[in-house]
């Protein structure tokens, strides 16, 4: 069975040899809606809806868990067609904008001390069409979504060929059609997928988990750190905001006694001035594996103050969708259902 949820009008003529052409861009039509079916696509004769239903996937992956948290937040479990388990989560912000965190690998080969996913090790990279029916199986749970962010399971630049190739499904004017403009890509800071992504696109919006500026630090809580220092990725941040003409986040889970003190502040400051970014502090979310408290909330307000006396943009999350394990760095926290066996 080919499975067609990350294929173009074009490869879908080609896969599913169709004729006449057109063909290829009413089914590709049909899967961006959310089409479950093939018998649901009407303006299809029966007798190639019957020959598609017997050759093609729509879905290759299931939902095998649905998760909701009181604030909104809904995190679904899937089961990939090998057995293997990923996450994905809804967030919904105080205005009522929908966004998909998606996973782009089955497990984490970042090691990030504080992130429970990166403790699972790494199965595989997903595959587009893998990556894209996340996205539809959160909009057949919550409705039209407005934006959707790689940070979910995994390392997106490890995987940015097929990340671009779910983008531009789910960008195509002939399908879903979701605006460029509302993607986003979470990096741990590997520097040379930075300046891939700057130069080569597709235009999105870039985050980079910084967590510390302290280079010693640093490499403790985030192995990459290793093989993309400090100096060099702040150049690379540099680089992408000014030839994207996008600012650029940081992102700091601020761990209790860890990395809240003034002298981390002021290493961020020293960090992030004279660079076209904004601040995303997220307080650490508890995990019971890992060595680590959550910041008290004049720790979290210390901090902030002073990166913004400094001059800086910065923004103090909230805690959101903890009950279920689907907060930053919690993907995996609650078992893997079916597939958590084979990562």
């Amino acid at each position: 069975m080919i499975p067609v949820a990350g294929l173009l009008p074009d490869e879908l003529v080609k896969e599913l040899e169709l004729t006449p052409a057109f063909r290829g861009k009413q089914v590709f039509k049909w899967i961006g809606s959310g089409a479950e079916s093939f018998d649901t696509m009407t303006n299809l004769s029966a007798e190639l809806r019957e020959t598609l239903g017997s050759r093609a996937q729509l879905r290759s992956a299931r939902v095998s868990q649905v998760l909701k948290d009181p604030d909104g937040t809904i995190k679904l479990q899937i089961t990939l067609q090998d057995n293997l388990a990923i996450e994905t989560v809804l967030l919904t912000d105080a205005n009522g904008r929908k966004t998909a965190c998606v996973s782009c690998q089955a497990g984490c080969a970042m090691h990030c001390a504080f992130c429970q996913t990166g403790q699972l090790g790494l199965a595989r990279s997903l595959t587009p069409h893998e990556i894209v029916e996340e996205f539809l199986f959160l909009e057949k749970e919550a409705g039209r979504l407005d934006n959707i962010v790689f940070m979910g399971m995994g390392e997106p630049m490890q995987n940015l060929p097929a990340i671009r190739k779910a983008v531009q499904v789910l960008t195509h004017k002939d399908g879903r059609a979701l605006s460029s403009r509302r993607i986003t890509l979470s990096t741990s800071g590997i520097i040379s997928g930075i300046y891939e992504l700057a130069d080569n696109g597709p235009l999105m919006r870039l985050a980079v988990s910084l967590t510390t500026a302290d280079p010693e630090l640093r490499e403790q809580l985030m192995p990459v750190t290793k093989g993309n220092p400090l100096p060099e990725l702040r150049k690379a941040i540099a680089y992408y905001a000014e030839k994207t003409g996008k600012r650029v986040t940081l992102e700091a889970a601020l761990m209790h006694e860890v990395n809240t003190g003034t002298a981390s502040a002021d290493r961020m400051i020293d960090f992030a001035s004279g660079i076209n970014v904004n601040i995303n502090l997220i307080p650490w979310n508890p995990v019971s594996t890992l060595p680590f408290t959550k910041p008290t909330a004049a720790e979290c307000k210390a901090f902030a103050s002073r990166l913004e006396a400094a001059g800086l943009n910065v923004t103090l999350r909230t805690h959101r969708g903890r009950s279920v394990g689907a907060a930053c760095g919690q993907l995996g926290k609650t078992g893997l259902g079916a597939g958590s066996g084979t990562l």
